[in-house]
């Protein structure tokens, strides 16, 4: 059987998404009447921001005809699942090519999606925009690949646009990433220029599957999605077994839960949902057996067969790390008497069946109240969570300030967690704090090398390498906090590039450093949300900054508000936001002094007494405030 399992890897922007759309249409999957741009992409998020969120597996069929034009191909290229029995009846010079492939994220926050689909295949597509040449994630992805011991095709596209230097991206390719220059691709997914070579490269220089080790049926989870009716849908390839390794019917054991399932349907994507009732080794498959809670299902988990089980799993995927934590309350609502704390709680629990790569826990604040504290891979990702629980639903949240991950080395060498500065441990009972450090991969035009390096330096960056990508670019290397990273970085990053560097980055270690827990006083009071540790020397700066954010917030009261900044029982800044004051003494009309500094006298004694008792209204804007490090 002539079976292809391929990804499509790339930078974001590049048209990967396009390039599958294309490659769906020139193997006659979708026909013109059906065809729409990223038609992979299913959430509305993704249509309107132009990135791929989910990774989507799709299988084509295509007749590959030796040495053909793209007319023939034009012509010939259609053929369908139930054709499949041709399969076994191709000659040396027209063969039926059964293509699974997988349609991938480009942005670094889902670099975990990318790793789930290379490890179903054996071959992976790089696109390279042929205008904007080699980025930080396409050398990214491509050592994924590499990693995984996987064919590359490299894929140079946009090549219609006038501004595409199809020569000078080549040789980029063969310079930061050793593919031949002549080895490329040129291709125009938004035309159709380049399809029918990429085609016949796919069938020609991808391998085949590997042959079956066992007789035992064993499949590989690479991802799963909840649908309200049919439960959890699994996505897996199928890598070892007899020649129908699974089929309706069949009782499948989950290997890494031990839970067992009768399968109910079994098919493909191709790109609509296809019954196609059996599988064999190499292929990949949806499968739906009535598995109700995805806590029953494991991305990376092995299937077997319940009446034969296999002794050994497959090599899962290491679980991804959560790096970015914030909270997320209910918004109070206007017209009802509390908080739409269970809202919020359903709405959370139902996005974490369609996405697992997110936790959450019920936390409590004293300002805030009830909400959940979620564990994010990256700040997009946690901007596309909060997106999606307003759009799909209608759940108003409050956003606290985004933390990242600490490491606490106590007194008794033991390592302690911490994913919030309020539950870091009382001073004195601990020895160290450690903070994530990153290797930043920054790739920018020449005349902003200057800025790039002076911008991490800023951000306590530790410079490690650069290396020339082109004649017009450089790729600079530094270690830096990922605290740093995850509040204004990026955009500083595109505006002293003039929109043109790129960077991506993963956490390498974690490092001791001289690390404060800064909490903010609002009339005397901690609150928690506020709190946040960073590095001793930027900790004041940083305090006043936010204290004056705060003080634009924060509407004024009866009585004076004090806002303070401190470091355990130091104070190191504040700000003061001025009460109201009525003017007590416009009714005296002459007379002796002393009758307006006894009504001022009584006034003041009115305030403080009101300060003591009463209490300051916080908005939600303040909390909001906190995200943005800049000076205004």
């Amino acid at each position: 059987m002539n079976i292809r399992n391929f990804s499509i890897i790339a930078h974001i922007d590049h048209g990967k998404s396009t390039l599958a759309d294309r490659l769906m249409q020139a193997t006659k999957a979708v026909s013109a009447r059906e065809a729409r741009a990223q038609l992979l992409d299913d959430m509305d998020i993704e249509r309107e921001r132009g990135i791929t969120i989910k990774a989507s597996a799709v299988t084509v069929m295509h007749h590959h005809v030796k040495g053909a034009t793209s007319d023939v191909l034009e012509e010939d290229g259609s053929a369908t699942l139930e054709g499949a029995d041709m399969l076994n009846q191709s000659d040396e010079d027209s063969s039926l090519f059964m293509l699974n492939f997988i349609d991938t994220p480009g942005h670094v926050d889902f670099n975990y999606e990318v790793s789930r689909a290379l490890k179903a295949c054996e071959g992976a597509i790089l696109v390279v925009d042929a205008t904007q040449g080699v980025q930080a994630q396409t050398v990214v992805n491509a050592y994924l690949a590499i990693n995984e011991n996987l064919e590359i095709i490299p894929v140079i596209n946009k090549i219609d646009l006038p501004s595409a230097r199809c020569d000078e991206v080549a040789m980029e390719i063969e310079q930061v990433l050793g593919f031949k220059a002549e080895d490329c691709i040129l291709v125009s997914a938004k035309t159709g220029k380049g399809i029918p070579e990429l085609l016949a490269a796919i069938c020609e220089r991808f391998p085949s599957p590997r042959k079956p080790m066992m007789k035992q049926t064993r499949a590989l989870i690479f991802d799963a999605q909840y649908d309200d009716y049919r439960g959890v849908v699994v996505y897996a390839r199928v890598m070892d077994g007899e020649p129908v390794s699974l089929k309706l019917g069949d009782k499948i054991r989950m290997m890494g839960t031990g839970r067992s399932f009768q399968i109910t349907d079994i098919g493909k994507r191709t790109p609509k949902p296809t019954r196609v009732g059996k599988v064999g080794p190499g292929e990949a498959a949806y499968i739906v057996a009535a598995i109700r809670s995805l806590g029953d299902v494991r991305v990376g988990d092995t299937i077997t067969l319940e009446q034969d089980p296999a002794k050994d799993a497959l090599e899962g995927y290491k679980p991804p790390v959560q790096m970015v934590f914030c909270d997320f309350y209910p918004a109070t609502s206007e017209d009802a008497k509390g908080s739409d704390f269970e809202k919020l709680r359903i709405a959370i629990e139902k996005l974490s069946l369609n996405d697992s790569s997110f936790t959450f826990i019920p936390v409590h604040s004293e300002a805030l109240g009830f909400g959940f504290r979620c564990g994010f891979l990256g700040l997009l990702h946690m901007e596309i969570i909060q997106e999606r629980l307003e759009r799909e639903f209608q759940t108003e949240v409050v956003q606290t300030a985004p933390t990242v991950t600490y490491r606490i080395r106590m007194r008794d060498e033991t390592i302690v967690e911490v994913h919030n500065p309020a539950e870091l441990p009382a001073g004195g009972t601990y020895e160290a704090i450690m903070e994530p450090i990153c290797k930043v991969e920054i790739i920018v035009p020449n005349d902003s090398i200057g800025a790039v390096m002076k911008l991490c330096s800023e951000r306590r960056g530790e410079f490690k390498a650069q290396t020339l990508v082109g004649d017009s670019r450089q790729m600079v290397t530094f270690d830096v906090p990922l605290a740093e990273i995850i509040y204004d970085f990026y955009d500083k990053l595109k505006a002293m590039t003039s929109g043109y560097g790129t960077m991506d980055y993963e956490v390498k270690e974690f490092r001791e450093n001289d690390l404060v827990r800064v909490d903010i006083l609002i009339n005397g009071d901690p609150v928690e949300a506020l709190s946040f540790l960073t590095h001793r020397s930027t900790s004041e700066y940083r305090g006043r900054l936010m204290l004056r954010k705060l003080q634009k917030q924060i509407n004024r009261h009866q009585f004076e508000i004090p806002l303070q900044c401190a470091i355990g029982g130091k104070i190191i800044a504040r700000e003061t936001i001025k009460a109201f004051r009525k003017d007590v003494t416009a009714k005296c009309y002459g007379g002796d002094v002393s009758r307006k500094r006894k009504l001022l006298d009584k006034q003041r004694e009115g305030k403080k007494k009101m300060k003591s008792v009463g209490r300051v209204e916080i908005p939600q804007e303040a909390f909001m405030a906190v995200l943005d490090q800049s000076e205004e």
